[in-house]
């Protein structure tokens, strides 16, 4: 009976080593951790457990207790044992885009885009500012403005279905068909072929629902970073079993490997196709290790799902809200009528029409683009208010605050383009409260081409064709929870219509 005894001892001393390892560490979180002077809820402060409760089981729910945390304790609130959040519209630049002052990412945060070796995932500042610098000359104005006639390529495909759908009276999945749109375009622009989904039927619904699939499974490694090596690990033929989702999603990565594996052995054997992100990367002056597979597939990837849902998102509300208030539609109409819209280039006279890009404006707050925090790391301390916050802290504030600050934008959750107009006119600087792109070095790096998909878009679309919305409302579009991205309602079928008549 003795070794039983002994085994036994042993489990209590380990139990009461665990217990006493707890006690102590909530004793120094709660009162002598770095932030313990910093308001917030103890429980916040005590636990990530509460943060993964609201964002894994709520699922995406975390971003609604910010509010309410904000709400009670002010604009800079404590919200996890290690990060602060600020809700304060004009201290956003301070914090993102400070002159001459160095802000990384956080590590265990960017690991959510599962693509650990792309730009947007890059911890440090200096290293995040030399692969960026590769890819910028690839999504500059001038670069974008030459690919205009791709853009209007794909818009027309587009527009090719809607008239078959007029003929045939079928009800359309607009957010679907608008997010087919934007992946023949980047896919076409950054891979040199896309994969056609204005083709297919259903214009790829399912890849939508991937995306957002992945997105969420982002809140999963956010919380447990340690799994990513493990998910990326899981067979093809396995995970088309378990989670048919994050199939589509593989498939479309081991495409992208297949391509990335083509083009580095014809590199090497001196064989150059322009025109793609990743010969942009081989012919720059990166260094060697900056140039292998996994970092090409990584970043192909992660421009690929940044300039695709976002765009679509943007283009799905603003028409959402055109066709509910079709006196906005009228007045769109009218400013569109005189002009040439089937002459090249024509992004520069669009970018000129005062409501068209007041719409446009409209629909990048109500989006906000990016719905979670970015949480930024200061290497000295920062000065808020009378908070002195430490260096190396993880700061955030969250777009979604800002664009619908009430203060800032009366009536916040209404579509209501005439605001931008107004401001512009009565010499208010509003437009410094737009900062769905970001700001700073960090900002989005396909912003070039996003308004040039809202612009070429909207002004082929609107002006031809004629939609009724069907059975879709504004929590459609609304954003309810935090996957990165906005979502709306969970049970939401999209943003549905019927082709009524075609111009």
């Amino acid at each position: 009976m003795a070794p039983s005894v002994e085994w036994t001892n042993v489990f209590y001393a380990l139990t009461g080593t665990w217990f006493i390892y707890l006690f102590v560490g909530a004793i120094y979180r709660l009162y002598f951790h770095p932030l313990a002077k910093f308001p917030g809820p103890k429980v916040a402060a005590l636990t990530g457990w509460y943060e993964a409760y609201h964002d894994m089981y709520r699922r995406g729910m975390f971003i609604w207790k910010i509010q309410e945390m904000h709400d009670k304790y002010g604009p800079i609130v404590r919200i996890n044992p290690h990060e602060l959040h600020i809700r304060d519209a004009d201290f956003y630049e301070e914090l993102y885009a400070p002159a001459s002052k160095k802000r990384d990412k956080y590590k265990n945060w960017v690991i959510l885009s599962g693509t650990p070796d792309a730009s947007f995932s890059t911890v440090s500042h200096s290293h995040h500012r030399l692969r960026r610098n590769a890819l910028n000359p690839f999504f500059s104005k001038q670069a974008v403005q030459r690919m205009e006639p791709l853009i209007t390529e794909k818009i027309e495909r587009l527009s090719s279905r809607l008239t078959d759908a007029a003929k045939t009276q079928r009800v359309v999945r607009l957010d679907a068909a608008l997010m087919a749109l934007t992946m023949d375009i980047i896919c076409h622009y950054s891979y040199g072929e896309s994969y056609n989904y204005l083709a297919l039927e259903n214009f790829k619904e399912e890849w939508k629902a991937a995306m957002i699939s992945a997105l969420e499974n982002g809140i999963f490694l956010r919380n447990f970073p340690w799994a990513l090596p493990l998910l990326k690990s899981i067979p093809y033929s396995v995970l088309k079993v378990l989670q048919p989702k994050a199939a589509s999603l593989a498939e479309w990565a081991m495409l992208v490997k297949k391509k990335v594996d083509i083009l580095i052995q014809e590199h090497s054997m001196g064989n150059k196709s322009s025109g793609t992100i990743f010969q942009a990367m081989l012919d720059s002056d990166l260094p060697p290790e900056e140039k292998s597979a996994a970092r090409l597939i990584d970043e192909g990837q992660s421009v690929v799902g940044a300039g695709s849902e976002t765009t679509a998102n943007t283009l799905t509300i603003i028409m959402f809200y055109l066709l509910e208030n079709k006196n906005l539609l009228r007045k769109l109409r009218e400013e569109l009528a005189p002009i040439s819209l089937d002459e090249t280039p024509l992004l520069p006279k669009l970018e000129k029409l005062p409501f068209l890009t007041a719409v446009i404006t409209e629909g990048l707050r109500l989006n906000i683009g990016v719905m979670s925090r970015s949480p930024r790391i200061a290497y000295e301390p920062i000065q808020y208010q009378d908070w002195v916050i430490p260096p190396g802290t993880p700061v955030s504030e969250s777009i979604y605050f800002v664009h619908w600050d009430p203060t800032l934008f009366p009536e916040p959750s209404k579509f209501r383009p005439e605001r931008w107009i107004k401001a512009q006119e009565t010499g208010v600087r509003l437009e410094k409260y737009m900062i769905c792109f970001s700001r700073g070095s960090r900002s989005c790096l396909g912003i070039n081409l996003a308004y040039a998909e809202l612009y070429l878009t909207l002004a082929k679309i609107i002006p031809r064709f004629e939609m009724d919305l069907f059975e879709t409302t504004v929590e459609d579009v609304e954003p309810e929870r935090d996957f990165f991205v906005a979502v709306p309602k969970l049970d939401s079928k999209g943003v549905r219509v019927k082709v009524v008549g075609v111009n």
